[in-house]
Parts: structure tokens; sequence; C-alpha cells
């Protein structure tokens, strides 16, 4: 089926409330294609400015993707929706980033709300519309991240989620070839969506961690271990990219060209990046990592004086030099 501007492009997301998913919503809409837009709460105010700002084609659906039948709901909306139009793309942009904290640090739950989230919601929406886009040989587009491709400090659950759903994409890309369906994804640098800007939230899940973590972690690695975390962690997002636009054109791309990347880095500084994580030494890119998101901080048993196998000096000399930061690799 070609593309035309009847058909319809969902955008699966709790986002488009807000941040690229919003944004791209609203060029869509003004492009003329009818938008089917998730929202994860129907009165938020990035839903509110959809409905009053773009065309009557915009169709705003409620969905959590933690609950399966929110999912089934819109499943089933998409298809009544467009039988007669058909569906020419899917876009998965839902992310969810909870605690700040190294692996150990963050409970098991969280691993799991950020799987649910991040992968297992955007595979039931892939999979729910396949027999569609199958049949217009359309598009599906994914947002990740590039902490899926390289272990970002502190974001392990994030970072494990984004490189299982990259890692399915790509299975997807290979095997829907020979139905001319083409799967993209997005992998942006930091930029200032609601999320980012939003500093209390970081603060109120700082503190619900530090809460809740059990006493011998707390004694092992200390509060202020993870005050610097979420400290060095805010600064860096301080450095975000202002204009989304970048992403929303890397999105439009994947979805309306002849011949769409596989990949999408929009934003300064990635090449730079994934140059240092593919040919450098494993140390130096650890290095790199930590010079500009978050720098070293030795836990609190392995402080001077404190008992334990190994000193804050030893840490320091394994780590070697650290590069000057580079504010411009975001």
């Amino acid at each position: 089926m070609a593309l035309d501007r009847c058909s319809a492009v969902l955008l699966s997301c709790t986002g488009c409330d807000s941040g690229f998913g919003n944004a791209t919503a609203k060029k869509l809409d003004a492009m003329g294609f009818t938008v089917l837009a998730t929202v994860l709460d129907l009165n938020s105010p990035g839903a509110l400015e959809l409905r009053a700002c773009c065309s009557s084609r915009l169709k705003l659906l409620q969905m959590d993707l933690t609950k399966p039948a929110d999912i089934s709901r819109v499943l089933e909306f998409t298809k009544v929706h467009t039988a007669s139009t058909g569906l020419w793309g899917l876009v998965n942009n839902a992310g969810q980033n909870i605690f700040v904290a190294d692996a150990e640090l963050c409970p098991v739950a969280t691993f799991r709300t950020c799987m649910e989230v991040n992968f297992f919601g955007a595979l039931e929406m892939t999979k729910g519309l396949l027999p569609l886009l199958r049949r217009s040989s359309g598009r599906i587009v994914t947002v990740s991240s590039p902490a899926g491709d390289m272990p970002f400090p502190c974001l392990a659950a994030y970072g494990t989620s984004k490189a299982a759903l990259a890692l399915l994409m790509g299975n997807f890309s290979c095997e829907l070839l020979p139905w001319g369906v083409k799967v993209s994804i997005i992998q942006p640098a930091c930029f200032k969506t609601e999320s980012v800007k939003d500093v209390h939230q970081w603060e109120e899940r700082k503190q619900q961690l530090l809460a809740t973590l059990p006493q011998e972690l707390l004694q092992a690695y200390g509060e202020d271990y993870i005050e610097h975390l979420n400290g060095q962690f805010l600064h860096s997002l301080s450095q975000a990219l202002p204009d989304l636009s970048p992403v929303v054109d890397a999105i439009t791309d994947a979805l309306l060209a002849a011949q769409p990347r596989r990949r999408y880095y929009p934003g300064h500084g990635l090449g730079l990046i994934y140059f240092i994580h593919y040919y450098l030494p494993e140390g130096l890119r650890q290095r790199f990592l930590q010079s500009f998101f978050i720098s070293p901080y030795v836990p609190r048993a392995l402080q001077a004086g404190q008992p334990g196998l190994t000193s804050a000096r030893d840490i320091a000399q394994d780590q070697g030099p650290r590069p000057d930061p580079s504010p411009t690799a975001q």
C-alpha cells in the first residue's frame, strides 16, 4: 500500500502528553496525517494542548503500558479505526527511568518496571499491529537510547531495557524485510524533555531510594555516595539540548523517507561518544563516560579509615588520570 495522507500513524507512548511524542504528534497532524496519539492522562496539560491545537484527525487515546487492558483497548480501537484507510506507521516512544544509582542499589522491581514500559510495552504494541503494518508494508519507528548501547554509569535498569528493545527491533528489521516493512531506531542525545527538566521528580526518587535501601547497603555505600550520583546526574541534565526538532525530524524521516535509515543519532556529540565506545580500549571508554556523565566517588566502606579490602587511593590509582570533561559530548 502506498502512503497517503489518509493513512494513520499511531504514536504509541506514555509521553504524547509531552516531549518527543507530543511534538511529533503536532508535526504529523500539521502535515495532514491521521494521528492516533496515546497519552497516560487525557487531562494532562500536554493532552489538552494537543486537543486544542491539532485538527479533528488527531485522536487521543488513554494508555498505560503496564496495563494489558489498556494496550488491548488501544489495539482494538486502532484496528477498527484504520479498517478503511490502513495503518502506515507505529512510533514506539515510551521510556521510563526511575532511579539514578548503581545496579546493586536499585531494587529488582525497578528493573522489572523499566522492562515492562520500555521493552514489553513496545513488544506488545508492535506484535499487535504487525498484521496491519505487513498489509501496508509500513514503518516501525522506535525511540531507544545510547544508554542501551553502552554502560552509562547508574543507568543499569534503564539501559538494560533499552538494550533489549534495540536488539528486538534489530530482529524485526531482518524478519520483516520480505514484507516490505521498514524498521528504524532513534538513538537521541540528551534533550530537555519535561522529565529531564523536572528536578523535583529526581529529588523525590532519590529520597525514595534512600528510604527503602537496606541498611547494609546504605552503610556500605553511604548517603553521600547517592547524593553525589544524583548531583552529577542533574548537572549532566542541565547540559541537555533544548531544541527537540532534531529528534522529531528523525522520527518523521523514518516514517516517510523512501529509504529510511536503520538507525538515527540526533543531537550533538553522539558521533564522538560512539567512536570512543567502539574503537578505544575499555578502560578509556569507562573513564570517558565518567568524565562527562557521572564522575567516580568512593563508597563509604572503601574510604580511608574504613574497614575494607581496598582503599580510596588504590581505586584512584586503578582508574588512572581522568580526561577533561566534555559537556559538548551530549
